[in-house]
Protein backbone atom coordinates (compact mmCIF):
# COMPACT_ATOMS: atom_id res chain seq x y z
CA UNK A 1 0.00 0.00 0.00
CA UNK A 2 2.64 2.62 0.90
CA UNK A 3 4.61 1.86 -1.81
CA UNK A 4 3.40 4.71 -4.53
CA UNK A 5 -0.52 3.40 -4.09
CA UNK A 6 -2.07 6.89 -4.57
CA UNK A 7 -4.81 7.84 -1.96
CA UNK A 8 -7.65 10.62 -2.22
CA UNK A 9 -9.28 12.44 -0.44
CA UNK A 10 -13.23 13.77 -1.03
CA UNK A 11 -12.95 17.32 -0.10
CA UNK A 12 -10.95 20.00 -2.19
CA UNK A 13 -10.59 23.25 -2.50
CA UNK A 14 -12.87 25.31 -4.16
CA UNK A 15 -11.79 26.97 -7.34
CA UNK A 16 -13.83 29.66 -6.98
CA UNK A 17 -13.96 31.20 -3.30
CA UNK A 18 -15.11 34.27 -1.83
CA UNK A 19 -14.73 33.99 2.01
CA UNK A 20 -16.39 37.38 2.58
CA UNK A 21 -19.46 35.99 0.92
CA UNK A 22 -19.16 32.78 2.30
CA UNK A 23 -19.03 34.42 5.67
CA UNK A 24 -22.32 36.88 5.03
CA UNK A 25 -24.06 34.13 3.81
CA UNK A 26 -23.04 32.07 7.11
CA UNK A 27 -24.13 35.20 8.82
CA UNK A 28 -27.80 34.94 7.33
CA UNK A 29 -28.11 31.67 7.89
CA UNK A 30 -27.13 31.28 11.56
CA UNK A 31 -29.40 34.41 12.00
CA UNK A 32 -33.26 34.13 14.21
CA UNK A 33 -34.95 31.16 15.87
CA UNK A 34 -34.38 29.15 12.83
CA UNK A 35 -31.37 28.06 11.27
CA UNK A 36 -31.06 27.67 7.40
CA UNK A 37 -28.74 24.23 7.79
CA UNK A 38 -28.85 23.23 4.04
CA UNK A 39 -26.95 26.73 3.26
CA UNK A 40 -24.38 25.54 6.20
CA UNK A 41 -23.74 22.40 4.62
CA UNK A 42 -23.39 23.12 1.22
CA UNK A 43 -20.59 25.95 2.28
CA UNK A 44 -18.54 24.49 5.00
CA UNK A 45 -18.56 20.90 3.15
CA UNK A 46 -17.67 22.14 -0.06
CA UNK A 47 -14.81 24.12 1.06
CA UNK A 48 -11.48 22.61 2.27
CA UNK A 49 -10.09 22.86 5.60
CA UNK A 50 -8.04 25.87 5.01
CA UNK A 51 -10.58 27.94 3.20
CA UNK A 52 -13.06 27.26 6.06
CA UNK A 53 -10.44 29.00 8.35
CA UNK A 54 -10.36 31.93 6.38
CA UNK A 55 -13.81 32.32 6.43
CA UNK A 56 -14.07 31.94 10.05
CA UNK A 57 -11.58 35.57 10.11
CA UNK A 58 -13.88 37.04 7.50
CA UNK A 59 -16.40 35.66 9.88
CA UNK A 60 -15.34 37.51 12.70
CA UNK A 61 -14.24 40.55 11.15
CA UNK A 62 -17.41 40.99 9.83
CA UNK A 63 -19.69 40.02 13.09
CA UNK A 64 -16.93 40.81 15.69
CA UNK A 65 -18.65 36.80 16.98
CA UNK A 66 -16.48 33.42 16.45
CA UNK A 67 -18.06 31.26 14.09
CA UNK A 68 -17.43 28.42 16.34
CA UNK A 69 -19.33 29.63 19.49
CA UNK A 70 -22.08 30.81 17.16
CA UNK A 71 -22.32 26.84 15.26
CA UNK A 72 -22.38 25.32 18.93
CA UNK A 73 -25.10 27.49 20.26
CA UNK A 74 -27.39 27.47 17.31
CA UNK A 75 -27.38 23.85 16.32
CA UNK A 76 -27.45 20.63 18.57
CA UNK A 77 -26.84 16.93 18.04
CA UNK A 78 -24.47 15.09 15.97
CA UNK A 79 -25.35 17.51 13.05
CA UNK A 80 -23.31 20.34 15.30
CA UNK A 81 -20.78 17.61 16.18
CA UNK A 82 -20.01 17.37 12.42
CA UNK A 83 -20.29 21.03 11.67
CA UNK A 84 -18.26 22.55 14.67
CA UNK A 85 -15.64 19.78 13.69
CA UNK A 86 -15.15 20.33 10.02
CA UNK A 87 -13.79 24.09 11.63
CA UNK A 88 -11.01 22.90 13.59
CA UNK A 89 -7.90 22.62 11.59
CA UNK A 90 -6.59 18.88 11.44
CA UNK A 91 -4.38 18.68 14.56
CA UNK A 92 -6.68 21.13 16.38
CA UNK A 93 -9.49 18.31 15.42
CA UNK A 94 -6.89 14.98 16.41
CA UNK A 95 -6.16 17.23 20.16
CA UNK A 96 -9.95 17.56 20.57
CA UNK A 97 -11.14 14.21 19.77
CA UNK A 98 -7.96 13.00 22.08
CA UNK A 99 -8.95 15.19 25.14
CA UNK A 100 -12.33 14.36 24.94
CA UNK A 101 -11.70 10.53 24.73
CA UNK A 102 -9.78 10.81 28.13
CA UNK A 103 -11.79 13.70 29.97
CA UNK A 104 -15.12 12.10 29.62
CA UNK A 105 -16.59 9.73 31.99
CA UNK A 106 -14.84 6.62 31.01
CA UNK A 107 -11.96 6.68 28.57
CA UNK A 108 -12.58 5.75 24.84
CA UNK A 109 -9.76 3.83 24.43
CA UNK A 110 -10.65 2.84 20.36
CA UNK A 111 -10.63 6.52 20.21
CA UNK A 112 -7.31 6.92 21.27
CA UNK A 113 -6.19 3.76 18.79
CA UNK A 114 -7.84 5.22 15.79
CA UNK A 115 -5.79 8.29 15.78
CA UNK A 116 -2.67 7.08 17.29
CA UNK A 117 -1.93 3.70 15.29
CA UNK A 118 -2.65 5.82 12.03
CA UNK A 119 -1.11 9.20 12.32
CA UNK A 120 2.39 10.07 10.86
CA UNK A 121 5.23 11.42 13.09
CA UNK A 122 4.56 14.74 11.35
CA UNK A 123 0.65 14.80 12.40
CA UNK A 124 1.25 13.38 15.90
CA UNK A 125 3.93 16.38 16.44
CA UNK A 126 1.85 19.01 15.58
CA UNK A 127 -1.47 17.42 17.33
CA UNK A 128 0.96 17.21 20.62
CA UNK A 129 1.54 21.08 19.96
CA UNK A 130 -2.40 21.99 19.51
CA UNK A 131 -2.95 19.78 22.56
CA UNK A 132 -1.10 21.70 24.69
CA UNK A 133 -2.27 24.96 23.27
CA UNK A 134 -6.11 24.38 23.36
CA UNK A 135 -5.84 22.45 26.98
CA UNK A 136 -2.55 23.73 28.33
CA UNK A 137 -2.23 20.04 29.45
CA UNK A 138 0.50 17.42 27.72
CA UNK A 139 -0.64 15.01 25.85
CA UNK A 140 1.54 12.26 26.98
CA UNK A 141 0.95 12.79 30.60
CA UNK A 142 -2.76 12.54 29.95
CA UNK A 143 -2.13 9.50 28.27
CA UNK A 144 -0.08 8.24 31.22
CA UNK A 145 -2.73 9.01 33.64
CA UNK A 146 -5.88 7.66 31.57
CA UNK A 147 -4.50 4.36 30.71
CA UNK A 148 -2.30 1.32 32.21
CA UNK A 149 -0.08 -1.53 31.31
CA UNK A 150 1.64 -2.26 28.11
CA UNK A 151 -1.52 -0.73 26.11
CA UNK A 152 -0.22 2.80 28.00
CA UNK A 153 3.35 1.74 27.09
CA UNK A 154 2.70 1.48 23.34
CA UNK A 155 0.60 4.53 23.16
CA UNK A 156 2.96 6.73 24.97
CA UNK A 157 5.92 5.47 22.21
CA UNK A 158 3.59 6.23 19.68
CA UNK A 159 2.87 9.87 20.98
CA UNK A 160 6.77 10.18 21.22
CA UNK A 161 7.24 10.00 17.34
CA UNK A 162 10.11 8.07 17.47
CA UNK A 163 8.61 6.11 14.26
CA UNK A 164 11.48 6.06 11.34
CA UNK A 165 11.21 7.21 7.88
CA UNK A 166 11.50 5.39 4.64
CA UNK A 167 14.08 3.43 5.95
CA UNK A 168 14.70 -0.40 5.23
CA UNK A 169 17.05 -2.94 5.87
CA UNK A 170 15.82 -6.32 4.81
CA UNK A 171 19.05 -8.03 6.80
CA UNK A 172 17.01 -6.86 10.03
CA UNK A 173 14.20 -7.66 8.83
CA UNK A 174 14.25 -11.66 9.70
CA UNK A 175 15.73 -10.63 13.10
CA UNK A 176 12.76 -8.50 14.06
CA UNK A 177 10.82 -11.17 12.43
CA UNK A 178 12.11 -13.58 14.70
CA UNK A 179 11.98 -10.96 18.02
CA UNK A 180 7.84 -10.96 16.98
CA UNK A 181 7.65 -15.19 16.84
CA UNK A 182 9.61 -15.23 20.57
CA UNK A 183 7.33 -12.58 21.67
CA UNK A 184 3.93 -13.84 20.82
CA UNK A 185 5.11 -17.77 22.35
CA UNK A 186 6.43 -16.19 24.82
CA UNK A 187 4.25 -13.12 26.46
CA UNK A 188 6.43 -11.88 28.91
CA UNK A 189 6.57 -8.57 30.12
CA UNK A 190 10.10 -8.01 28.12
CA UNK A 191 9.00 -9.72 25.16
CA UNK A 192 5.75 -7.58 25.01
CA UNK A 193 8.27 -4.37 25.08
CA UNK A 194 9.91 -5.77 22.34
CA UNK A 195 6.98 -6.32 20.28
CA UNK A 196 5.73 -2.52 20.93
CA UNK A 197 9.17 -1.15 20.23
CA UNK A 198 9.27 -2.61 16.81
CA UNK A 199 6.07 -1.63 15.91
CA UNK A 200 5.85 1.60 16.92
CA UNK A 201 9.61 2.76 15.59
CA UNK A 202 10.36 1.01 12.67
CA UNK A 203 9.48 2.68 9.14
CA UNK A 204 6.27 1.56 7.37
CA UNK A 205 8.71 0.19 4.79
CA UNK A 206 10.49 -1.96 7.23
CA UNK A 207 7.51 -3.19 8.94
CA UNK A 208 6.01 -4.63 5.15
CA UNK A 209 9.32 -6.91 4.70
CA UNK A 210 9.69 -8.02 8.95
CA UNK A 211 5.44 -9.53 8.55
CA UNK A 212 6.87 -11.04 5.00
CA UNK A 213 9.32 -12.45 7.35
CA UNK A 214 6.93 -13.48 10.10
CA UNK A 215 4.54 -15.28 7.84
CA UNK A 216 8.04 -17.51 6.53
CA UNK A 217 9.66 -18.28 9.81
CA UNK A 218 6.02 -18.18 11.49
CA UNK A 219 4.06 -19.70 8.78
CA UNK A 220 1.27 -17.85 10.13
CA UNK A 221 0.04 -13.79 9.53
CA UNK A 222 0.94 -11.54 11.89
CA UNK A 223 -2.51 -10.17 13.00
CA UNK A 224 -3.59 -13.96 13.51
CA UNK A 225 -0.75 -14.49 15.52
CA UNK A 226 -1.09 -10.86 17.81
CA UNK A 227 -4.54 -11.93 18.00
CA UNK A 228 -4.21 -15.30 19.54
CA UNK A 229 -1.49 -14.46 22.07
CA UNK A 230 -2.65 -11.20 23.35
CA UNK A 231 -6.08 -9.84 24.60
CA UNK A 232 -7.92 -6.40 25.58
CA UNK A 233 -6.88 -2.90 24.29
CA UNK A 234 -3.02 -3.89 23.69
CA UNK A 235 -4.03 -6.49 21.09
CA UNK A 236 -6.33 -3.79 19.45
CA UNK A 237 -3.85 -1.84 19.45
CA UNK A 238 -0.97 -3.52 18.14
CA UNK A 239 -3.42 -5.04 15.42
CA UNK A 240 -4.59 -1.66 14.30
CA UNK A 241 -0.61 -0.71 13.78
CA UNK A 242 -0.05 -3.69 11.49
CA UNK A 243 -3.42 -2.92 9.34
CA UNK A 244 -2.41 0.50 8.97
CA UNK A 245 1.22 -0.27 7.63
CA UNK A 246 -0.77 -2.92 5.50
CA UNK A 247 -2.95 -0.22 4.36
CA UNK A 248 -4.43 2.57 6.08
CA UNK A 249 -8.06 3.00 4.16
CA UNK A 250 -8.56 -0.49 4.49
CA UNK A 251 -7.93 -0.08 8.21
CA UNK A 252 -10.79 2.93 8.53
CA UNK A 253 -12.84 1.31 5.75
CA UNK A 254 -12.88 -1.73 8.73
CA UNK A 255 -13.37 0.71 11.49
CA UNK A 256 -16.39 2.49 9.47
CA UNK A 257 -18.13 -1.10 8.95
CA UNK A 258 -17.35 -1.98 12.42
CA UNK A 259 -18.92 1.40 13.57
CA UNK A 260 -22.12 1.53 11.54
CA UNK A 261 -22.84 -2.23 11.57
CA UNK A 262 -21.19 -3.77 14.76
CA UNK A 263 -21.94 -0.57 17.12
CA UNK A 264 -25.55 0.08 15.73
CA UNK A 265 -23.85 3.47 14.15
CA UNK A 266 -21.49 4.64 16.74
CA UNK A 267 -21.82 8.23 15.63
CA UNK A 268 -18.96 9.52 17.16
CA UNK A 269 -16.27 7.11 15.62
CA UNK A 270 -18.04 7.57 12.13
CA UNK A 271 -17.67 11.44 12.24
CA UNK A 272 -14.53 11.72 13.54
CA UNK A 273 -13.00 9.37 10.91
CA UNK A 274 -15.28 11.26 7.87
CA UNK A 275 -13.59 14.60 8.77
CA UNK A 276 -9.94 13.27 9.76
CA UNK A 277 -9.75 11.61 6.27
CA UNK A 278 -12.04 13.43 4.59
CA UNK A 279 -8.86 15.73 2.62
CA UNK A 280 -5.99 12.39 2.95
CA UNK A 281 -7.89 9.13 1.60
CA UNK A 282 -11.60 8.72 2.07
CA UNK A 283 -12.62 8.67 -1.67
CA UNK A 284 -10.07 5.41 -1.03
CA UNK A 285 -11.60 4.64 2.02
CA UNK A 286 -14.89 4.34 0.19
CA UNK A 287 -13.45 2.26 -2.64
CA UNK A 288 -12.09 -0.07 0.08
CA UNK A 289 -15.34 -0.23 1.55
CA UNK A 290 -17.12 -1.55 -1.41
CA UNK A 291 -14.46 -4.10 -2.39
CA UNK A 292 -14.78 -5.53 0.98
CA UNK A 293 -18.33 -5.30 2.10
CA UNK A 294 -20.20 -5.35 -1.20
CA UNK A 295 -22.29 -1.98 -0.15
CA UNK A 296 -21.03 1.28 -0.88
CA UNK A 297 -20.50 3.52 2.67
CA UNK A 298 -23.11 5.79 1.16
CA UNK A 299 -25.66 3.47 1.36
CA UNK A 300 -25.07 2.23 4.66
CA UNK A 301 -25.08 6.04 5.87
CA UNK A 302 -28.27 6.68 4.53
CA UNK A 303 -29.50 3.52 6.10
CA UNK A 304 -28.71 4.29 9.67
CA UNK A 305 -28.69 8.37 9.67
CA UNK A 306 -31.11 10.78 9.07
CA UNK A 307 -32.51 14.29 8.16
CA UNK A 308 -29.32 17.19 8.22
CA UNK A 309 -27.14 14.63 9.81
CA UNK A 310 -27.43 12.41 7.32
CA UNK A 311 -26.87 14.86 4.54
CA UNK A 312 -23.77 16.38 6.22
CA UNK A 313 -22.57 12.99 6.60
CA UNK A 314 -22.97 12.23 2.67
CA UNK A 315 -21.91 15.42 1.75
CA UNK A 316 -18.75 15.15 3.30
CA UNK A 317 -18.47 11.45 1.78
CA UNK A 318 -19.24 13.34 -2.02
CA UNK A 319 -20.95 10.30 -2.72
CA UNK A 320 -22.00 9.82 -6.53
CA UNK A 321 -25.45 8.16 -8.40
CA UNK A 322 -23.84 5.37 -8.44
CA UNK A 323 -23.82 5.02 -4.81
CA UNK A 324 -26.80 5.22 -4.00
Amino acid sequence: MFCGDYVQGTIFPAPIFDPMMDAQMLGGALQGFGCDKDMLINILTQRCNAQRLVIAEAYQSMYGRDLISDLKEKLSDHFKDVMVGLMYPPPSYDAHELWHAMKGAGTEEKCLIDILASRTKGEIFQMQEAYYLQYSSNLQEDIYSETSGHFRDTLINLVQGTREEGYTNPAMAAQDAMVLWEACQRKTGEHKTMLQMILCNKSYQQLWLVFQEFQNVSGQDIVDAINECYDGYFQELLVAIVLCVRDKPAYFAYRLYSAIHDFGFHNKTVIRILIARSEIDLMTIRKRYKERYGKSLFHDIRNFASGHYEKALLAICAGDAEDY
